[in-house]
């Protein structure tokens, strides 16, 4: 859409940017075609000042009744990633003048997660608390950032938020994605909280993944269960595994922890080498650390690249993120 408005506008963009200036001067009606054509149109910082002060006419002129026809929330998100205009974002999403004119998830998930990631995480919390004042419903998608938003703040608060949404999720009966789960047991982790953590780990009901396994060995260490450890990597070794299905791997990471709890206790130590033998002469061995697991896009997208961490160009880059971040 963008493309084919610009390529009607050819070399007239100036005087269509002028033709709308001049209807904010007079006070008068600005259509939905219009602001939508606008918005595709922007390319700078001034394009977007002057995209703000038609949104706030547009929205005094026409309220809330508009936007049933087109939603300009999510383009106008998609457009202050592009140019990287996180603080104007912020200011008009929470703006009460402008209330329902970011309506929809998709507007808030957009900017969350431009915030994340240029590492704007208290930020990127102010907005979910924004949301939820204006009472978006939260998504799978919602409770994912969210999670991860609480792991990368890596502080009680975080903690406590994390323990809010999910029983605020279970009284709802809103269904989490897996990585949601893994990203608070990591974060409770993180806090010292290990009996959370071993409590949100009991929930994960997938427990063939490799991002679950990792974390069961972690929770298990955490809570002074060796013996447990090692019947876990055990347990790994003896599966079966058939060559078109993936093997579940375990962290370098993660398994030299475990050598180093291990070390003054001899039989265990012994019996982990032994395991370690086998997991590696076996490929279920992976550098991958902890966190690269958390924000891995599955391979099954067959597009090696990291969540949050790999900014692409155009409005594309800021879709849903659905595809990215609720397989695993």
């Amino acid at each position: 859409m963008k493309v084919v408005i610009r390529n009607e506008v050819h070399g007239n963009k100036d005087q269509y940017l002028k033709s709308i200036k001049e209807k904010i001067k007079k006070n008068e009606i600005i259509l939905t075609t219009e602001l939508k054509k606008l918005l595709h149109l922007c390319q700078t910082s001034s394009d977007v000042e002057l995209a703000r002060e038609v949104i706030y006419r547009y929205h005094e002129q026409n309220g809330i009744t508009a936007l049933h026809n087109f939603k300009f929330g999510p383009l106008f998100m998609r457009l202050c990633y592009e140019l990287d205009l996180e603080r104007l974002a912020v200011e008009l999403i929470k703006d009460q003048n402008l209330r329902g004119f970011f309506s929809e998830s998709t507007s808030f998930h957009i900017l969350m997660t431009m915030l994340f990631k240029k590492g704007h995480f208290e930020s990127a919390l102010e907005v979910l608390v924004e949301m939820k004042k204006q009472s978006i419903p939260f998504s799978k998608e919602t409770y994912l950032i969210a999670f991860a938003i609480c792991y990368k703040l890596d502080n009680l608060e975080s903690c406590k938020i994390c323990e809010k949404l999910l029983e605020e999720a279970q009284l709802k009966g809103d269904t989490l994605p897996l990585r949601a789960y893994c990203f608070a047991v990591a974060t409770a982790l993180k806090q010292n909280n290990v009996s959370q953590a071993k409590s949100y780990c009991s929930r994960i009901l997938k427990t063939e993944s490799r991002l679950y396994n990792n974390l069961k060995v972690l929770v298990q260490l955490r809570s002074g269960l060796l013996e447990e450890v090692i019947r876990t990597l055990e347990a790994a070794v003896k599966v079966d595994t058939p060559p078109f299905v993936k093997k579940i791997e375990f962290s370098e990471q993660v398994l030299a922890a475990v050598r180093e709890e291990m070390e003054e206790n001899a039989y265990l130590s012994a019996r982990l080498t032994d395991i370690h033998m086998k997991l590696q002469a076996s490929g279920r061995i992976t550098i991958c650390t902890l966190e690269d697991m958390l924000f891995q896009i599955p391979s099954s997208k067959k597009i090696p690249a990291k969540l949050f961490n790999q900014k692409l160009l155009g409005y594309q880059a800021a879709k849903p993120l659905r595809s990215n971040l609720l397989s695993e």
